[in-house]
């Protein structure tokens, strides 16, 4: 099973933090090992807001180590970015064609307001693997962990 970790851009990324972002993921993940074991993992950007991190277990599992070394470059990127992909409090969803990120209290008054329904689609950052990736990341709001704490 493919692991994941996936990072929320607050804002989206420029042609060239993308180029930068992409060429740092690709180095690391050519190397990223755990107890020098090579890790089969991959990394791309969607939407050009989220960075997604992926280890194949089956193959290495990635170790508490490798996993801070992975938020050691992640952090790197912040700085050489501008971008923060550290805020949990911000909450992404689908506007129409566009990725919208906002702030939790924002989110609320969208949904107080009507702007944000339950079938909003939301973006569940919380999933751990690939297969949740490709059905419960993308998901309408009422289907989502977000329902629990907004509606």
């Amino acid at each position: 099973m493919q692991r994941i970790w996936i990072y929320q851009a607050d804002r989206q990324m420029t042609v060239a933090d993308k180029v930068k972002v992409l060429d740092k993921l690709a180095l690391f993940t050519a190397e990223w090992k755990a107890h020098g074991r090579p890790l089969a993992a991959n990394a791309e950007v969607r939407y050009d807001r989220f960075i997604i991190l992926m280890v194949d277990d089956a193959i290495a599992p990635p170790t508490g180590c490798s996993i801070d070394k992975s938020v050691y470059l992640l952090k790197e990127i912040e700085k050489e970015t501008g971008l923060d992909l550290f805020d949990r409090l911000q909450i992404a969803y689908r506007k129409k064609e566009r990725i919208e990120v906002v702030p939790r209290d924002e989110f609320e008054r969208l949904i107080a307001a009507g702007e944000i329904t339950e079938d909003t689609i939301v973006f569940n950052n919380l999933i751990t693997s690939y297969p949740e990736l490709e059905t419960h990341w993308e998901v309408p709001l009422k289907e989502s962990w977000h329902a629990q704490v907004f509606l």
